[in-house]
């Protein structure tokens, strides 16, 4: 396929015509994806500069090939990638979600063995936050399921695992807002404006919390990663660990809040599902990878060519980036016995909702335990809840999938 090859027609044409940016993708972006997937799994969206896989095994092996980069300053000037990057090309200045090795390694390794220590030790703290937020919230009548529950549980539980302070979860939810939105390649004078204050005042934050538990350790993440930096058990700069304290507390809370809401609007737009998760909690673990695998909240990932190779059958070039719909992979029928169908109670292979090889979701072990508890929880103490008429609204912000509302009755 050459560079200059457009997709035939009646198949979108551009990335953007499968994101948030499209009302028509942004209610329901599947059958736009199918559309992809069978006429042109393999797409170039010259006008973004990337190319675009739809299918399960190209994404697949290409999340999972440790041979491409992904810092978007490698990326060729004027892609949709090259936007993600901050003017002066900084690497110093990026979390782990965009470096490259060593420096990804030498930063991951450290954090990710302290964070999963830590949810481990923390494992049944996280399910009494989860037990306490759903207790607190209305035993009858009408209410929005996100504001009440979906928002506040996440943002809770990673500012108890950082150890910051939790009169401020108001502040730290705006501020992971705006740091979402430096995943925005279009953003507008304003979005940029609300993304630099937010990483401003988490940065002014964090530096503060580390010189605070440098002097006092306390039992959280924090203290955990500057006692590592002390032992020379970590070759990690204060910079460094400040970003991805950060990248934690802004990914821990936004992801995982439309794991719940889209876990729940499943449920309940499948009731015989929601009958089975309640007589069989057992299916709770399965419960959680069949949401991930139908409306998982992150649609898109990417990587860049280090060299001039072909991908997916298709030759490509040095500092291309590579798109993938993890959506559209997701409900691949060569894939997955019946695809469009959203069934619990089946086994199916690996989804890759959380990406793949180097660079899979941090994150993924916690949202997994919160979004198991929080269906059993709701599910038991609400055994007729449903979702009132309602138009839905999901979020405009490309690449994501979750809602702004969920109306349910209790």
């Amino acid at each position: 396929m050459a560079d200059d090859q457009q997709a035939p027609p009646g198949v979108p044409h551009s990335i953007f015509e499968l994101s948030a940016f499209n009302p028509v993708a942004r209610d329901n972006p599947h059958p736009l994806l199918k559309s992809l997937r069978d006429g042109c799994p393999v797409m170039r969206d010259e006008p973004n500069k990337t190319w675009l896989l739809s299918r399960y095994k190209d994404v697949r092996d290409t999340v999972n090939d440790r041979t491409f980069v992904r810092h978007p300053s490698n990326a060729e000037a004027g892609s949709i990638t090259s936007r993600l990057v901050d003017e002066t090309g900084d690497n110093r200045r990026t979390s782990i979600l965009f470096l490259d090795d060593p420096d990804h390694a030498r930063i991951r390794q450290p954090l990710a063995k302290a964070f999963y220590a830590r949810i481990n030790r923390m494992r049944p703290e996280i399910e009494a936050m989860i037990d306490e937020i759903i207790d607190a919230a209305p035993m009858s009548g009408e209410f929005d399921l996100m504001a009440e529950i979906a928002v506040p549980l996440p943002v809770l539980v990673i500012a108890r695992i950082l150890g910051v302070d939790e009169a401020r979860l108001a502040d730290f939810r705006e501020w992971s807002e705006g740091v979402i939105l430096s995943l925005n390649p279009l953003r507008t004078p304003e979005e940029n404006e609300r993304m630099m204050t937010g990483a401003a005042a988490l940065d002014e934050y964090f530096s503060q919390l580390m010189i605070e538990r440098r002097a006092a350790p306390k039992d959280d993440l924090v203290s955990d990663m500057v006692q590592l930096q002390a032992r020379g058990e970590a070759n990690v700069e204060d910079d460094e660990v400040r970003l991805n304290l950060q990248a934690l507390l802004v990914g821990g809370n936004l992801t995982t809040t439309d794991l719940i809401g889209n876990g729940i609007w499943l449920l309940l737009t499948h009731p015989q599902q929601a009958e089975a998760l309640r007589a069989h909690p057992d299916l709770a673990a399965q419960a959680v990878e069949e949401v991930l695998r139908y409306e998982a909240p992150v649609s898109l990932t990417s990587r860049i060519l280090a060299e001039d190779r072909a991908v997916a059958g298709c030759p490509m070039k040095a500092s291309q980036p590579v798109w993938m719909s993890l959506a559209a992979a997701n409900r691949d029928p060569d894939a997955f016995e019946e695809p469009e169908a959203f069934d619990i109670t089946r086994k199916r292979t690996g989804h890759v909702a959380f990406g793949g090889g180097p660079h899979i979701c941090i994150g993924a072990p916690l949202a997994r335990i919160e979004a198991r508890h929080v269906y059993l929880k709701l599910l038991e103490r609400y055994p007729n809840m449903r979702l009132p008429e309602q138009t839905l609204e999901w979020r405009a912000l490309p690449f994501f999938r979750g809602l702004e509302r969920l109306v349910v009755a209790v």
